[in-house]
């Protein structure tokens, strides 16, 4: 009996699909959610050979400006400024202590419009965000379920590593 090629093929670390090295895009915000789905991202580009962008998304709007609170837009620009120029620097001191290739990428608008946009231009084979520990999330829709639920880009969401395993509500039957 014969069988026909199979088009899924198992990957070893030193090869990839059409022998590209994979692209990851990571969000990155300085949250210990962003960082876990940094070292996940950084891990999974060293086990393949491939290269890792990191992608900090700023809001269109200062937070507090949509409900008419004063803004001093020059401070508070300076301010992220200084903040995504740490963010960088700390992101490349890891890439370089796990020896992978980053390229950081400053965005404004909507996290997961941006991250999908990177995602498409870079060719990317994957975007890893963390999952969000904020509960308004949760309720009103967090980025790791508007990019999970997109069919045009697969994503990972990295939970972080403290959550207690989900357990079923469930009774099992003996």
């Amino acid at each position: 009996m014969t069988h026909a090629p199979s088009a899924l093929r198992l990957l070893g670390s030193s090869t990839t699909a059409n022998h590209a090295k994979q692209v990851i895009v990571v969000g990155l915000d300085g949250s210990p959610t962003s960082w876990d789905a940094f070292a996940w991202a950084a891990e999974e580009v060293t086990r393949t050979g491939g290269w890792l962008i990191a992608v900090y998304v700023a809001p269109t709007v200062e937070p507090g400006a949509e409900f008419g609170a004063p803004i001093n837009y020059g401070a508070a620009q300076e301010a992220r400024d200084e903040m995504v120029a740490q963010l960088k620097d700390e992101a490349e001191r890891r890439a370089r202590d796990l020896g992978v290739q980053l390229r950081f990428v400053r965005e404004i608008g909507d996290t997961a419009h941006a991250l999908t946009r990177v995602s498409r231009s870079m060719h990317a084979d994957l975007i890893v965000v963390g999952r969000s520990s904020k509960i308004l999330h949760h309720l009103a829709g967090s980025l790791s379920r508007r990019l999970v639920s997109r069919h045009d880009a697969p994503a990972i969401v990295i939970a972080p590593e403290s959550d207690p395993p989900r357990t079923s509500n469930r009774k099992g039957t003996s």
